[in-house]
């Protein structure tokens, strides 16, 4: 199959969707490789090392879309790129459509085979292919959380671990999920005051059995969150319905009552956001202020740590990206359960039912299509 890997153009995205090393692996297994010239450059990783791994280098994404029967990118096609994808050409991506009608219309109209990364599932739960940016975005919230509450960011002014004789920043982490998990990790290390809540007792067990005392669980109630959100200098949204919007967990009345310097991190944000007053940010302009109250939304958040990510996310992928390429998108999907799961657009048609449902489209399962 011949397989190509464009530049990412979002905002501040320095990410790439295949490394050397996941090059090679697919060359080694007879596929044609196409990387666009400078994808992994601002990574440190050249065009000469992708063509000692077996790629050719395209001079640009127009020619990569054209020549590729498959599309391996890291973040959702933007609107140039939708315009050159056609029908039943596959496209390997994080997608996150529920909450982006516009993408979603313009996948349909391609024709193309959208599957993502963010809705394959594995075989113990959960979703392995979202996991690793989930683990970059939950300890990357603390670090941006914190530097935000230094005054000059806008924040109160206080110190996250505090100092002897003065009380560390109290942090409130909604969702104990692989996101929520990662970013309380942080907050003890840093000496923070941590609470974690979660409709699920047995998660909030299993995480004070890790760290007893050094947290606060929490069953989520409405009346427990607002208590929470309330008391809190920093607030980590990281709850999680696989493909569908996230639920806004956090009201506008709410916020209103927070304290004035306090910040929030909406990390949910991919999928809408579960604060009512949050909208996505980019890394050059990342926070915007609402009621006194920083907030700290951007979509791509483990972009900024590129490197670490790029590498994360390709250990998650190449498998898919193997089994695509080597069989073809209706033998691996008839084949694989979990990565049937994937499908979110095929040749027109919304075969996710979390993102139909949102959007209004009819729901076509995967299975009418292979």
């Amino acid at each position: 199959m011949r397989i190509g890997c464009p530049k990412e153009i979002k905002n501040h995205e320095y990410r790439v969707g295949l490394t050397p090393a996941s090059v090679h692996e697919l060359v080694q297994h007879g596929h044609q490789l196409l990387v666009q010239s400078g994808a992994g450059a601002a990574i440190g990783l050249s065009d000469e090392q992708y063509v000692a791994a077996g790629a050719e280098i395209a001079p640009d994404a127009a020619s990569v879309f054209a020549r590729s029967e498959m599309i391996v990118k890291v973040k959702e096609p933007q609107p140039q790129e939708c315009a050159m994808l056609r029908e039943g050409q596959i496209l390997y991506t994080y997608l996150h459509l529920a909450p982006d009608p516009e993408q979603t219309a313009a996948l349909v109209k391609s024709g193309a085979v959208c599957i993502a990364y963010e809705t394959i599932t594995g075989p113990g739960g959960g979703l392995p292919l979202l996991a690793p940016m989930s683990e970059v975005a939950g300890r990357m919230s603390i670090q941006a959380g914190a530097a935000h509450l230094e005054k000059s960011k806008g924040g109160m002014g206080v110190l996250l671990g505090g100092v002897p004789g003065v009380a560390p920043a109290h942090v409130v982490v909604i969702g104990a999920g692989v996101v929520g998990t990662h970013a309380l990790q942080m907050a003890v290390g840093m000496g923070a005051r941590v609470t974690v809540l979660d409709k699920n007792v047995d998660r909030l067990r299993q995480l004070d059995l890790v760290y007893g005392n050094r947290i606060s669980t929490l069953y989520s109630s409405a009346h427990a969150l607002e208590e929470a959100v309330l008391a809190a200098d920093l607030v980590i949204g990281g709850v999680l319905i696989p493909g569908a919007a996230a639920p806004k967990l956090v009201t506008r009345q709410m916020v209103s009552r927070m304290r004035k310097g306090a910040v929030v991190v909406d990390v949910a944000i991919d999928q809408g956001g579960c604060f009512d007053t949050s909208h996505a940010t980019t890394h050059a302009d990342p926070t915007f202020v609402v009621d006194g109250v920083v907030h700290y939304c951007v979509a791509n958040m483990p972009g900024a740590v590129a490197r670490t990510s790029t590498f994360a996310l390709n250990n998650a992928t190449i498998g898919h990206a193997l089994a695509l390429a080597d069989k073809g998108w209706q033998q691996a999907l008839k084949d694989n359960t979990h990565l049937r799961a994937g499908l979110n657009v095929a040749l027109g048609k919304v075969c996710y039912e979390a993102v139909a449902q949102s959007l209004g489209y009819a729901y076509v399962p995967a299975e009418q299509l292979l």
